[in-house]
């Protein structure tokens, strides 16, 4: 290649939220401008103006902003349709491109006819010499005079031959205002100096049609990588059967877009060393297209889950505070992401949390008095509830005898009677006074965060409870 600086890009389409392959084929590029010290290209491909809308074209931006993918330039292909128009009739003018009159039905049939004769379905149309149908029927397609092969070398699969009769005189417009995909891109990548197109291995049949109107138009190639697809675990097209598939959903869902970043580039890259979890940072020093795989990429959702476990007991008490106060205000109302409280919950249910969102399971007893069944209060369902009740009516007197309130404190004035009586039978019908359920935090610790008054009155509602 001879361009003389580095210039990726992704394309999305605005017809939809951006799905993590598309948001996976952004890492990509992003990272390989970044470590070439080249510019990263947004560009919104919304010349279907029947299906793209403006919110999708705010969810794409949304989207990368949110991972930290912050593109250089900008650009919609709405507003390039001059320079379109320009092109085409250049084209038209060079004898390259023609109108082809032949209606969808028409098409469909010779496809049909195709198939079954076990033949190439490509088409080429009687009337690409003759200049007999009326200008602005049909569609504007390149007349391919090809012969041979055209042969690419792309960075991730090496050299990729195809025979130019199988490809056909293919379309390019609808008319000279309406451009298709392949004819788009083709202008879109030369205006904008692209130097590398990194995408998903579904745009390796595009590649040839694209290469054909290069030469056309005397451009020069890009390079080219194909990405290996996204696939889920039953190695088929990643839906959302397998998971959420739009990259804001799983900001929705409490996942850090730190381990989405993580996640998605282990889809398909294989990062030096031996460990897994990295920095973008890390990503854009140590990222390179001959460590992209050809095999598909398999989206696990338990890797994802353990990489989002990983960041959050990872990440700053004061930080992890404040992302996790949206979460929790749905179901807590007077949360202060900067109270002593919130935390001491945090730092105390940190281990337990796979996403943000998990943290209403993990820190409700913080804020609501737990209903729950006073069976529970019973150890492995054995003691007699008078047991029951003598424990807790014991760990109510030597707690309110404390006048130092803390987890080591708690935890001094309840062991000794709890390794005399059995732990078990002093200390789960305590957890679960404090939290109402089988699986909490330890009571010492509970019982510190509640703080000394919400303790008692907790613990009187279970003495209530189990008399």
């Amino acid at each position: 290649m001879s361009h003389s600086k580095v210039r990726t890009r992704i394309a999305p389409s605005p017809t939809g939220p951006l799905h993590i392959g598309t948001a996976r084929s952004a890492l990509f590029n992003f990272v390989y401008a970044r470590k070439c010290g080249g510019a990263f290209i947004l560009r919104i491909e919304d010349t279907d103006v029947e299906r793209s809308e403006a919110r999708y074209e705010d969810e794409v931006k949304a989207a990368l902003e949110w991972l930290g993918l912050t593109w250089d330039e900008f650009y919609r292909q709405s507003e390039r349709t001059d320079l379109y128009e320009q092109r085409l009739r250049k084209l038209e003018g060079d004898g390259a491109i023609y109108w082809c009159p032949h209606t969808m039905e028409e098409l469909g049939a010779e496809r049909a006819h195709q198939s079954e004769a076990k033949a190439p379905p490509i088409h080429q149309c009687e009337f690409r010499d003759s200049g007999k149908p009326v200008k602005g029927a049909g569609v504007l397609r390149f007349k391919n005079n090809r012969e041979g092969e055209i042969v690419f070398r792309d960075a991730i699969r090496g050299e990729i031959r195809t025979r130019s009769d199988s490809i056909g005189d293919f379309s390019v417009a609808k008319d000279f205002r309406t451009p298709l995909y392949n004819f788009a891109v083709v202008i879109d990548d030369a205006d904008m100096k692209i130097s590398h197109v990194i995408r998903g291995e579904d745009h390796i049949s595009n590649t040839p049609k694209q290469l054909l109107l290069q030469s056309a138009l005397e451009f020069e190639p890009p390079a080219y990588a194909h990405l290996p697809l996204v696939l889920g675990p039953d190695r088929s097209k990643l839906s959302k059967r397998h998971g959420p598939t739009s990259l804001l959903e799983y900001r929705e869902q409490g996942y850090l877009p730190e381990a989405l970043i993580n996640f998605m580039a282990l889809l398909g890259w294989h990062p030096p060393g031996d460990t897994d979890v990295f920095a973008l940072d890390d990503l854009i020093r140590d990222f390179g297209l001959e460590r992209v795989g050809k095999a598909g990429a398999i989206f696990d959702i338990e890797k994802l889950n353990w990489l989002n476990r990983e960041y959050i007991r990872r990440r700053a008490p004061e930080k992890l505070a404040q992302d996790l106060t949206f979460f929790a205000s749905q179901w807590a109302d007077a949360i202060d992401a900067d109270s002593e409280r919130w935390e001491r919950v945090v730092a105390l249910v940190r281990e337990r949390l796979t996403t943000l969102a998990s943290i209403s399971d993990a820190a409700r007893w913080a804020w609501e008095i737990p209903d729950y069944d006073p069976e529970l209060l019973r150890w492995k369902g054995e003691e007699e509830r008078a047991d029951v009740y003598r424990h807790l009516t014991a760990v109510r007197e030597k707690l309110s005898a404390l006048d130092d309130w803390n987890s080591s404190s708690i935890e001094a004035a309840l062991r000794p009677y709890a390794e005399a009586e059995g732990r078990g039978a002093v200390l789960w019908p305590l957890r679960v006074a404090l939290s109402g359920e089988k699986n909490s935090p330890g009571p010492f610790e509970l019982a510190y965060v509640l703080g000394k008054r919400e303790t008692l009155e907790r613990i009187d509602h279970a003495i209530i409870h189990s008399s």
